[in-house]
């Protein structure tokens, strides 16, 4: 089966992204096969998008709706033209509906994970901290029950704890190694099962060959160019998923977003009640009682001009202070008491600049109290 959708054109390893050679990817397709309903897919480290593109077309474009997550701007971009849906950013900090898809296909990316600037490096397990893990972690939940797996990753990966969760998860487990030997890649596939439906031989048979390919006991077989037994039939998807974004806003999504809105400004008599009304006389003239408190409130300030010509810059404002008080008591047995009081005290200073030319405090500040 030849492979309908062309690459990037500057397609190369960067970042822990090892993208899956076209015979490994040609031959992998041969192994699934579509049901009668709509199935949802997914790959949630879709690079591109070419692969989960392919799985689509392979299964019948017509009934399935690809997905597809990818961190890189323009590998995610490329993968937009490809796929039904695309999500720009990392996997982890994606909202998207558990046990929604048919098909998870998974290439994570390759390396040991690293400490962030808290010490802490997002991995819960007992083995080796890896990508490959803390991606399969993340995903698994996204596939239904009866759904299928195709993980590829490498094979030295594949410890005792790795291994134990994907014999634990799944049925009718198959490793092949990759056409491409570079980067030592296995592909597995399975079918997601609850536990309670496991077999236990077939799960022991398979926990023990995981065991020995990632010890590098025994080598895997190729994958073979036709598949040699029953495919894995991906099942029909009751629904499309209900979640499916990004927990925080894409940079160019939120640019376009505040430019299409340009915030609030447009709107700030609205929400600010700033409507353009005359002003409303008060009910009575104000005293010189309420003008001095407006003054010690800050309320007003300015320049005022008195009646003979004396012009002056003031500021208004209150401050706390704290006045110390003791106080002395004779207790009934002859001792003294002590009792020391402190009693806020709100102290309004106006300050005014002097600007009466001629005036002797010219250019002062002077401090009304």
């Amino acid at each position: 089966m030849a492979l309908m959708f062309p690459r990037l054109a500057r397609n190369f390893i960067k970042n822990g992204y090892f993208p899956t050679d076209e015979p490994t990817l040609e031959r992998a397709l041969t192994a699934l096969a579509p049901s009668s309903g709509a199935m949802c897919i997914l790959d949630p480290c879709a690079g591109e998008g070419v692969a989960i593109a392919e799985a689509a077309h392979a299964l019948g474009r017509e009934q399935v709706k690809a997905f597809a997550v990818e961190y890189d701007a323009e590998r995610a971009t490329h993968a937009r033209r490809l796929v039904d849906r695309c999500l720009h950013g990392d996997l982890m900090d994606s909202l998207i509906s558990r046990q929604s898809f048919g098909l998870l296909w998974l290439n994570p990316p390759y390396g040991d994970l690293t400490r962030g600037v808290d010490g802490n490096i997002g991995y819960q397990g007992q083995g080796r901290a890896r990508l490959e893990k803390l991606f399969y972690q993340r995903s698994l939940p996204l596939l239904q029950y009866h759904g299928v797996l195709v993980l590829i990753i490498p094979a030295y990966v594949l410890d005792a704890e790795f291994v134990g969760w994907l014999t634990r998860h799944f049925a009718d487990l198959r490793i092949y190694r990759a056409v491409d030997v570079q980067f030592k890649q296995v592909v597995i596939f399975g079918r997601r099962v609850r536990q309670r439906e496991q077999v236990p031989e077939d799960a022991k048979t398979a926990r023990s060959l995981l065991l020995q390919v990632g010890q590098g006991d025994i080598e895997a077989e190729e994958l073979p160019c036709e598949w040699p037994f029953q495919p894995y039939t991906v099942p029909a998807s009751p629904v499309e998923p209900e979640h499916f974004y990004r927990v925080t806003l894409e940079p160019e999504q939120f640019a376009d977003e505040v430019q299409r809105l340009q915030g609030l400004w447009p709107s700030i008599d609205t929400h600010l009640g700033a409507a353009q009304q005359l002003p409303r006389p008060p009910a009575r003239a104000l005293s010189h009682w309420h003008l001095a408190l407006a003054l010690a409130a800050g309320a007003v300030s300015g320049v005022v001009q008195s009646k003979n010509g004396r012009t002056l810059v003031v500021k208004g404002d209150t401050h706390k202070e704290k006045s110390h008080q003791t106080e002395y008591t004779e207790r009934d047995d002859g001792s003294v008491a002590e009792t020391r009081i402190l009693t806020d005290r709100f102290v309004p200073v106006i300050r005014a600049w002097d600007m009466t030319l001629g005036s002797p405090t010219w250019g002062q500040v002077l401090t009304i109290r």
